[in-house]
C-alpha cells in the first residue's frame, strides 16, 4: 500500500463583527459524495504546490478570492480502496472578503456562511469537524498557541 497526497482542504472563512463564518458547499448530485455539505477541497496539479492548488480551487469552486492564507496545523487522512492508497491531506484556512459573492461551480448546488458550531455538525468527516475548531480557536482565541503559518507574497 502508498501513502499519497494529492488534494487539499480548504477551509474559507469571513470576520464578521461577531466572530467568523464558514462557507460550506453542497456537492452536486453528479459528485463523488453528492448531496454532503464540505468545504473546498481538490486536487494537487503535478506543477503546483499545495497552498497553490487551495487558492486556485477557491477561485474555481466558489469565484472568491484569497485575502490570506494560513497552513493549519493538521493533515486530514483517508483510505481509498479503489486505489489501495491512504491519502495525507493537508488544511488550509482562507480569508475572503465579507462582502464577496459566492458563485459556484458545477460542482456545487448550494453553499451557507454558518457559524462554526453548526457548519462542524453540518460535516461528515471528523478530521475535518476537527480542523474547522482549530481554525476557530485560533482567530478568536487570543491565547491560542497553536501553529498556524500564514503564507505571504504568494496572492
Amino acid at each position: 500500500m502508498e501513502v499519497i497526497s494529492n488534494l487539499v482542504e480548504v477551509h474559507i472563512f469571513r470576520k464578521r463583527k461577531d466572530g467568523i463564518e464558514f462557507l460550506l458547499l453542497k456537492r452536486a448530485g453528479n459528485q463523488m459524495y453528492p448531496g454532503i455539505w464540505q468545504m473546498v477541497s481538490g486536487k494537487i496539479k503535478e506543477e503546483e504546490k499545495a497552498f497553490e492548488t487551495s487558492i486556485r480551487e477557491v477561485k474555481e469552486e466558489t469565484g472568491l478570492t484569497t485575502l490570506k492564507i494560513w497552513i493549519a496545523p493538521k493533515v486530514n487522512s483517508f483510505y481509498s480502496d479503489n486505489s489501495d492508497t491512504i491519502c495525507l491531506v493537508p488544511v488550509f484556512a482562507v480569508q475572503v472578503d465579507k462582502k464577496s459573492e459566492v458563485k459556484l461551480s458545477k460542482e456545487h448546488t448550494k453553499f451557507k456562511w454558518v457559524k462554526s458550531k453548526k457548519a462542524r455538525k453540518m460535516l461528515a468527516w471528523e478530521g475535518q469537524r476537527k480542523a474547522m475548531e482549530l481554525i476557530e480557536e485560533y482567530f478568536l482565541n487570543e491565547r491560542c498557541f497553536l501553529n498556524f503559518v500564514e503564507i505571504k507574497n504568494t496572492i
